[in-house]
């Protein structure tokens, strides 16, 4: 891990403009919608405040795309990254190596997130993290994707997603019905339960899990599969998009006919899950890459590429920064002045300005931190 002042030479500036949005609601964009939702009390804020809050078992809010988008635009960013080392002359073990340490290292800042810096018993310890699932669904997903052709890229996709629904469709906890999709019942967090050291986030089950790692390797996988096509297809860059929204399109109708055997299911990132998540990926690939690098409109998005290229950064920085307290430092005077009942409004603002600002001073000083 370090902090580089370097960028890619050859980079999507959609794809950091929609990993900037995927993340504005992690940082606190989530917190101005429920802001607004209290102060105003409209239906429209309230339904908007409920879609940034993750169902309890079955169903999708969008919300639950946020996890599955970055993991997806990850993938995307990938024949880039590794596609510019290869025609560089480096080795496929080479950059095995550089993927696998990269997983790694996520999976330990998850450990390091969730914990933090002190000593406990190991089953005080939760193991299965957000960033820890990026690291591991990313290595698996670059490795297939190093050893094996685009062809085969989307044979192990259907494979994986497919061989998931089997696998729970036809096995279940100990005591309980084959098929069971209950928190207790179901075979993936069973297996967890049984081999995953440390503590569940709920007990019986644990929604970053090493079972259902498994199908989150295919969406990472359909990021890869859908940067290759970006990077080498010989269809014009409208086609690209018309191609992406309609495939999008088709995976949630399907997801949704699956749903009915399948449930839509982010906590065990259900095979209907990863198409439904998918096909809301492409569309909003579809739509930032038409609008930014297909007509060229890119001022509007600065405010997300910002965020876009110090994700990983920020995701961590709460960890040892205190935001609460800054946004009061700089801004408890502008708050005060608001007055209720907008006064929580213009903190949930001040907060991500803040936050926005201190990741502009790093994409100007050229610091970015890569793992």
């Amino acid at each position: 891990m370090a902090l580089k002042t370097t960028l890619l030479s050859e980079r999507l500036y959609s794809l950091d403009a929609l990993r900037g949005f995927d993340m504005f609601w992690i940082i606190g964009g989530e917190g101005i919608v429920e802001a607004m939702a209290k102060a105003t009390g409209s239906s429209f804020w309230t339904g908007f405040a409920e879609e940034l809050t993750h169902p309890a078992w079955n169903g999708f809010h969008f919300y639950d795309l946020i996890f599955p988008l970055f993991l997806f635009i990850a993938g995307v960013a990938t024949p880039y990254s590794i596609g510019k080392e290869l025609d560089k002359g480096k080795t496929r073990r080479q950059l095995l190596w550089r993927v696998v340490k990269r997983g790694l290292i996520l999976a330990l800042l998850g450990v390091m997130y969730n914990n933090g810096l002190e000593i406990k018993p190991i089953s005080q310890i939760r193991f299965g993290s957000v960033l820890g699932r990026i690291g591991l669904a990313y290595m698996f997903a670059n490795i297939i994707a190093l050893y094996f052709k685009e062809r085969a890229q989307a044979i192990w996709f259907f494979g994986i997603i497919i061989g998931y629904w089997l696998a729970l469709k036809f096995t279940s906890a100990p005591g309980f019905p084959a098929g069971d999709l209950t928190m207790e019942g179901n075979f993936a967090s069973y297996i967890d339960r049984l081999i995953m050291p440390g503590k569940l986030y709920l007990g019986i089950h644990d929604p970053e899990g090493i079972a259902s790692t498994t199908p989150a390797v295919a969406t990472a996988l359909l990021g890869i599969i859908t940067g290759n096509f970006l990077k080498t297809g010989k269809l014009s860059q409208g086609k690209k998009t018309m191609y992406m929204l309609v495939t999008g399109v088709v995976f949630i109708i399907v997801a949704h006919i699956w749903n009915l055997d399948f449930p839509i299911n982010k906590n065990l990132w259900t095979s209907s899950f990863v198409l439904n998540v998918g096909g809301y990926s492409l569309i909003l690939l579809a739509a930032f890459y038409y609008i930014i690098d297909v007509i060229g409109y890119k001022k509007w998005a600065f405010f997300f590429k910002v965020i876009g290229m110090n994700s990983i950064l920020i995701y961590i920085s709460g960890g040892f920064i205190n935001w609460e307290y800054t946004t009061a430092a700089f801004f408890n005077w502008l708050i005060q002045l608001t007055g209720d009942p907008y006064n929580i409004v213009a903190a949930a603002i001040c907060y991500v300005l803040v936050k926005w600002t201190a990741l502009y001073f790093c994409y100007k000083n050229k610091i970015f931190l890569r793992v």
